[in-house]
C-alpha cells in the first residue's frame, strides 16, 4: 500500500469531515479511496476505455400513450442479450416507473438506454453504469455469456 498525504484548506477540510461524518466511513482514507475509485471508473466510462459494465435503467412513462408499452417491450425484446431483470411499478394511475438491469458492451448498454429514454411519452430517464471486467465464454451449447473476472 502506498501512503501520501495532502493539503486542505480549513473550510474543504470541515466539509470534507462532515462528509465522512454523513456517511458513515470509518477513515478518511477509506472516504478518499472510493472518491478516487468513482472518478477513475467515471473516467473510464467518459473515455471508453470500460468495454463492458452493467448498468440500472431507470424511466418514468404515461402508459396511456399510444402504443408506448409495445414499443418500450419490443425495444427490450430486440435487446434481449443485454437485458438481465426489468421491474415495473404503477405510480399512479397514468404512470409507470420501469427498471431495467443491464449488462454488456458499455456501448450497446448506452444505445439501449438512449433508445429508451428518447422514445415519445418517456418522461424521465437516467442510466447509472458501472465498468466491470467480464470474461467472455463461448460455450458448447451454442451462445455466449459473460462472467466477471476473478
Amino acid at each position: 500500500m502506498e501512503r501520501f498525504t495532502i493539503s486542505l484548506d480549513d473550510a474543504l477540510a470541515q466539509q470534507f469531515e462532515a462528509l465522512i461524518k454523513r456517511r458513515g466511513y470509518q477513515s478518511r482514507s477509506e472516504a478518499v479511496r472510493d472518491m478516487l475509485r468513482q472518478q477513475l471508473e467515471a473516467d473510464r466510462l467518459g473515455n471508453a476505455e470500460a468495454p463492458y459494465c452493467i448498468a440500472s435503467l431507470s424511466y418514468v412513462y404515461n402508459h396511456h400513450q399510444r402504443d408506448l408499452a409495445s414499443r418500450l417491450m419490443e425495444i427490450q425484446h430486440d435487446s434481449h442479450d443485454l437485458n438481465l431483470s426489468t421491474m415495473h411499478v404503477h405510480l399512479d394511475h397514468d404512470n409507470c416507473l420501469e427498471t431495467i438491469i443491464l449488462r454488456g458492451p458499455t456501448s450497446k448498454v448506452r444505445s439501449l438506454a438512449e433508445r429508451i429514454i428518447a422514445e415519445r411519452g418517456v418522461r424521465h430517464g437516467q442510466i447509472n453504469l458501472v465498468p466491470v471486467d467480464l470474461d467472455i465464454k463461448f460455450h458448447p451449447h451454442g451462445h455466449v455469456h459473460s462472467h466477471p473476472k476473478t
